[in-house]
């Protein structure tokens, strides 16, 4: 009515004034006249041309029609911005709130004597008439199984070799608790036969892959040793993979014939270490696989005893349809080994092997003991080939400011030969150095490491390799030099060797790459190899994909073209490769998956991987009794749309009410729950914060998920004596003593708690802000929310005194409730 506004801007010094009938705007003291344009009046209020807006606020608003959003760009910090900044300075001193999935409902699937499996399946076609091999024709194919048997997980792979014949097959049969409650007394968190991996040892024994059994009570996130680890997995054909560690690309798997990637002994650094296994499949499909290892104070359990056993035929199948690849553990070996922490700082360990390499037989015993100091882990370990031999080693891992350091020294006597120390080896010597550079916004990673390497044959050895990566916007780069330098006692020393490597992952427009180059500085200067590859839209279901490659052995460089689509039920891929030398190349690539449909019991196609990864069966229901069971007369809930975890699941529930969930971390406990968004009434939600499943490879959990009807809860904080308090955290509370709802109070004192199921609550203020106002966190206030009392209305809620709830009509809150 008066035409005119008032107030500042970030800052209240910074006043603004906008006077209609004067036509003025004045900032503090500079006064501009409104030109013709820049405001006009709509039905809602005043509307305020962007451009203007900026000008009068000193910065950026830029607006974005289609996403509905307007962006403000500052040249300063804002004060949000800044407070932002000092809301994560106070969390590094403030105890975090931590999402504890433990707290909440569970829900278990039980393991069943015969559970019928799933099924990945990839199969390829193509032809080649290449100049150096000739003409051709192949087709293979692979499949990957897995369900349950005698009341245990199990999983098969079986692979062809280019002409459809079988060429490998792996069996396992296992159980995996994170609880740790496998074979009783054992309390084991994970036990297997068939196809399995051992673990690994500083010393003695390398993690190989062969037909045996292990049992373990290790956390099943726990590495092999402190202080690197290694990562393994199914490798379909066709597929390729990358390791991140903390955003830093480090190695590239290309697909191998006998469908594994390995990332062997992969070093960890102090302090937090998060991996990501990412997976790329030629239908486009992406896969991640995260891990994060600790390494330091908590990666040391005091007063806790982890133990492991296994015994197994390294580099053999279960059940052997090729021939035997020579690998050199190969032959039986077995193991034993204990760890204890002895204190939140000291942990010891022991281990006892028979181990056969190249041919020959060795028992070992293996010692170590692991210490923090300071900023440090230190690690000393010794061990005894029983026959003849001994090796000892020292490991160290640190901080020293923003530089993480790795150092390692073993000595070999007596002859001494395992997995970890090669034949002749006399000692091994290793320093590496991580550290940050900021260069600009940026933060520069730098690796550099070196080994010396001494040989009693006088073959001894110098490596140093130096590594930088550098993250834009939307590619990562990681530059990696490596200079090898070899004596001899022998004649004149083998001549240097200097070689230059270049990952790269990112994307340019709508353009996915991902690239690798080796380059050879030294003996001779040349290209070793040079691979790209990358990916586009093509629409919704489709991508393209093209290669372009370069292979020095062969002097022969390649390019080719793909089409992907992706289907409901499969996705297909075309080739078409052609080379320099005029080698051609066509191919045809279907993959599906087909297993048990948990709606109806029979079956169902999906492109989706059901076998590798876990499913859950969502049914939603309105649970009129509001007794948490589903009854036969409660009607189902379609068009609702569901969470898994942090992300929101693809498909809404059906006519049924139900919605199948795909693609869920094996093993990782994951909160199925409902986007209450997308329910249309806002006075209809979620009884439960969602049902916490812990998924299996091939098996859908079934969780029923209750909406009930819903309220609000509203009320002034006070303080006694009169005041309103302002900016204060308020939790309302149900009777299982589960915070259901968050909410703050206002200006005025005001709260207001919107979407809470029917039910009995209590209001207190949250404890941070208790400490901060000095006041209880009780406030004694009780709340029903149901069909008679739809909006509670507490009324004035006086800090450090009971408050009863008022009826209606006898507490006004101030403000107006449609329900």
């Amino acid at each position: 009515k008066s035409r005119r506004a008032t107030g500042w801007i970030f800052s209240e010094n910074q006043t603004l004034t906008i006077d209609r009938d004067s036509d003025m705007v004045q900032k503090v003291n500079s006064r501009k006249k409104l030109q013709y344009g820049q405001i006009h009046d709509v039905p809602e209020g005043w509307c305020v041309n962007v451009k203007s807006l900026s000008d009068w606020f000193d910065v950026q608003f830029i607006p974005d029609l289609s996403n509905a959003l307007l962006t403000i760009e500052s040249d300063s910090r804002l004060p949000f911005e800044r407070a932002l900044e000092r809301k994560e300075q106070a969390a590094k001193i403030r105890p975090q709130k931590q999402f504890d999935l433990s707290g909440l409902p569970q829900s278990s699937e039980p393991y069943k004597f015969w559970r019928t499996p799933s099924v990945d399946a990839v199969v390829s076609a193509g032809g080649l008439r290449d100049k150096q091999s000739g003409q051709k024709y192949d087709l293979r194919y692979e499949l990957y199984a897995s369900g349950e048997v005698g009341k245990a997980s199990f999983d098969a792979r079986l692979s062809s070799d280019d002409n459809g014949i079988p060429e490998s097959l792996r069996l396992r049969a296992y159980r995996t608790d994170p609880k740790g409650g496998l074979l009783g007394p054992l309390k084991a968190t994970h036990f297997a036969l068939g196809d399995v991996s051992t673990f690994s040892t500083p010393l003695v024994s390398q993690s190989v892959a062969g037909r045996g059994a292990l049992v373990t009570n290790r956390p099943v996130e726990r590495p092999d040793s402190f202080d690197r680890t290694s990562f393994r997995g199914e490798l379909p054909i066709g597929w390729d993979a990358e390791l991140y560690r903390n955003g830093q690309l480090l190695a590239f798997a290309e697909n191998r014939t006998d469908g594994r990637y390995e990332f062997i002994d992969v070093p960890l650094l102090y302090g937090q270490n998060r991996f990501e296994v990412v997976l790329y499949g030629p239908q486009g499909q992406i896969r991640r696989d995260t891990k994060s290892i600790p390494v330091g104070l908590d990666s040391i359990p005091p007063r806790k005893t982890y133990y492991w056993a296994g015994v197994h035929e390294a580099g053999a199948d279960l059940i052997q349809l090729g021939n035997l690849v020579p690998i050199r553990q190969a032959g039986w070996r077995g193991g034993v080994g204990v760890e204890r922490g002895l204190n939140a700082k000291t942990s010891v360990a022991a281990s006892l092997f028979s181990l056969q390499i190249d041919g020959i037989r060795h028992d070992y015993l293996e010692g170590s003991v692991r210490r923090a100091v300071g900023p440090a882990l230190v690690e000393l370990s010794a061990s005894s080939d029983l026959g003849s031999g001994m090796a000892f080693r020292g490991q160290l891992l640190g901080q020293l400011g923003n530089s993480y350091i790795t150092a390692e020294s073993i000595f070999a006597r007596g002859g001494f030969i395992s997995d970890q120390v090669e034949k002749n080896v006399e000692s091994r010597h290793s320093l590496a150095i991580d550290q940050g550079f900021k260069i600009g916004s940026k933060l520069v990673p730098v690796h550099i490491d070196a080994q010396y390497e001494t040989r009693s044959d006088g073959r001894d050895s110098l490596d140093i390799t130096g590594r930088l990566s550098f993250n834009l916007r939307r590619l990562s780069l990681t530059g990696e030099l490596n200079w090898e330098k070899r004596f001899s006692d022998i004649g004149p020393d083998p001549p240097d060797r200097l070689e230059a490597r270049l990952l790269a992952n990112g994307r340019i427009g709508k353009v996915r790459l991902r690239g690798e180059a080796v380059y050879r500085l030294a003996p001779e200067k040349r290209f070793e190899r040079v691979d790209l590859i990358g990916e586009w839209r093509a629409g919704e279901r489709s991508d393209w994909r093209a290669e372009l490659g370069y292979d020095a052995g062969l002097d022969r460089g390649r390019a080719g073209i793909g089409i992907i689509r992706r289907f409901d039920r499969f996705a297909v891929t075309a080739t078409a490769e052609a080379a320099t030398d005029g080698s051609v190349a066509a191919g045809l690539n279907l993959a599906f998956s087909l297993g048990p449909d948990p709606r109806n019991g029979k079956f169902r196609l999906s492109s989706n991987k059901l076998a590798n990864n876990g499913q859950a069966l969502a049914i939603v229901y309105h649970d009129e009794n509001r007794d948490g069971i589903r009854q036969p007369g409660e009607a189902l809930a379609k068009n609702v749309e569901l969470t898994a975890g942090q992300s929101v699941a693809l498909n809404a529930t059906d006519e049924n009410g139900s919605a199948i969930i795909d693609n869920l971390q094996p093993f990782r406990a994951v909160l199925i729950g409902i986007d209450s968004s997308s329910l249309p009434n806002p006075y209809v939600q979620p009884a439960l914060p969602g049902i916490v499943i812990t998924p299996r490879p091939g098996v859908a959990v079934t969780v029923e998920l209750p909406l009930v009807s819903a309220g609000e809860v509203e009320g002034t904080l006070m303080r006694r004596g009169g005041g309103s308090i302002a900016g204060v955290g308020m939790e309302l509370v149900n009777v299982e003593g589960r915070v259901v709802r968050e909410t703050q109070t206002e200006f005025d004192g005001f709260f207001l708690f919107d979407g809470v199921p029917y039910g009995n609550y209590t209001v207190r203020i949250a404890k941070l802000s208790a400490q901060a106002i000095k006041v209880p966190v009780n406030l004694g206030a009780s709340v029903v929310v149901d069909e008679d009392n739809q909006v509670a209305r507490l009324g004035a809620v006086t800090v450090g005194s009971n408050a009863n709830m008022a009826n209606n009509e006898t507490a006004p809150s101030g403000r107006l409730n449609t329900p």
